[in-house]
């Protein structure tokens, strides 16, 4: 079902008639009849691409820039550093909620995702050669600013209360609970939602199945480091920083008690998960939570083979960040090595039983050239038999499928 298709309008906040959510669209959860033939369970798209600014994080940042007005006024000013999709996130809450909103842009940033700020009636500034550099400027802005309100990107307790929005809507379209939630994950803002839902809704034991792109690992790396490399179940901050030859350098957040890697590079094209350092407090969720959270690293080349699929089947185009979260559906042997030996003895009428969600967190930086480029570049890799993955620290070949 779809709900709150017309956005509200500056005037419906004037007389105090919208709620949080009334803000996003209650995004429908769909069964997947392709996904489900391959691995053999039942698959659920959950359609966030469906938002407004056509991804998740329109919730939480709509949220927060509803609060920002209830406390500042109209003349509230969102400023907000992005790669794209949380700019454009920001810039529609600001056009519905009617304050001003000006997006920071690393200088790398395409000309289509600036036209489609500029349509939202954003302001734009060009800063910086990646996101670290831009946000450091927006900060600088921030302060010079009389109505400025930093907008967060990911790392904020109001944004995860407002993406948690998706599971408490899981849980009234689907009849049971999952056997697992499959999603993307970047600097956390994505999971941490879904875990803070998991919570409110009863579901603390079911899995949360997080997967990165390698060349953009910082929150594999957290958990790594926080666990020994997977290895310890109670969790602990390493007692040495990172060696020279590590791609991260390592912090120590005492207010999360967590250590957290700074990636040194990004080498995927994966922008959306392009963070170089998760936030701690939703490490410290991860950590913490009961039902755990496996996680995953695929190359870039399997989530461009997959977003190629996707589109073939569902008539859909998803950004590599999201492709990235329906590679196990396009893989059954990689969802077999995600899941662990107590699934795979599974007889096959005992897995058909099984439900499985899978975020489809949306995003605006793709096109049907992108996914042209993304053939060239999977043929080129074709020539190799298997992907090599990481989960959960250890290195696995999956079989091309």
């Amino acid at each position: 079902m779809y709900a709150h298709t017309q956005p509200p309008t500056s005037s419906d906040m004037n007389t105090g008639e919208v709620q949080p959510e009334d803000l996003w669209t209650e995004t429908p959860l769909v069964y997947s009849s392709h996904i489900s033939d391959i691995i053999g369970c039942s698959a659920y798209l959950k359609l966030e691409n469906l938002q407004l600014s056509q991804s998740f994080k329109y919730r939480g940042i709509s949220k927060f820039a509803q609060q920002c007005r209830e406390k500042h006024g109209p003349s509230v000013h969102l400023m907000i550093a992005s790669g794209g999709n949380a700019g454009l996130a920001a810039a529609v809450a600001g056009r519905v909620l009617g304050v001003k909103c000006t997006v920071f842009l690393p200088m790398n940033v395409s000309t289509d995702t600036q036209e489609a700020l500029r349509k939202q009636g954003a302001e734009l500034i060009m800063i910086g050669e990646v996101y670290s550099e831009t946000l450091v400027a927006l900060r600088d802005a921030v302060k010079k600013d009389i109505n400025g309100v930093l907008v967060p990107a990911y790392d904020s307790p109001v944004l995860w209360d407002g993406h948690s929005s998706m599971v408490t809507e899981m849980q009234k379209q689907l009849p049971i609970q999952p056997d697992a939630i499959f999603c993307s994950v970047g600097g956390g803002g994505l999971i941490g939602g879904i875990i803070q839902g998991c919570k409110n809704v009863g579901w603390d034991e079911v899995p949360i199945v997080a997967l990165e792109t390698t060349g953009s690992n910082c929150f594999y790396n957290a958990i790594a480091i926080n666990t020994q490399h997977f290895t310890s179940k109670v969790p602990s901050i390493p007692s040495i920083e990172a060696e020279d030859s590590s791609p991260y350098t390592i912090e120590i957040v005492d207010k999360d008690n967590v250590a957290i890697p700074y990636m040194k590079e990004l080498k995927s094209r994966a922008a959306s998960l392009g963070a170089s350092s998760p936030a701690s407090g939703v490490v410290r969720m991860a950590l913490d939570r009961a039902g755990g959270v496996r996680c995953v690293c695929i190359p870039d080349e399997m989530a461009m083979y997959t977003a190629r699929l996707f589109a073939d089947d569902h008539k859909m185009l998803t950004e590599l960040a999201c492709s990235t979260t329906l590679t196990p559906g396009y893989n059954h042997e990689f969802l077999l090595h995600i899941l662990g030996p107590k699934f795979s003895a599974l007889s096959a009428e005992e897995r058909k039983k099984k439900r499985f969600v899978f975020v489809v967190c949306g995003g605006i930086k793709i096109s049907f050239e992108d996914i042209r480029e993304f053939d060239e570049i999977v043929a080129a890799a074709q020539a190799e038999g298997c992907w090599s993955v990481q989960i959960d620290g250890k290195d696995i070949q999956v079989p091309k499928q």
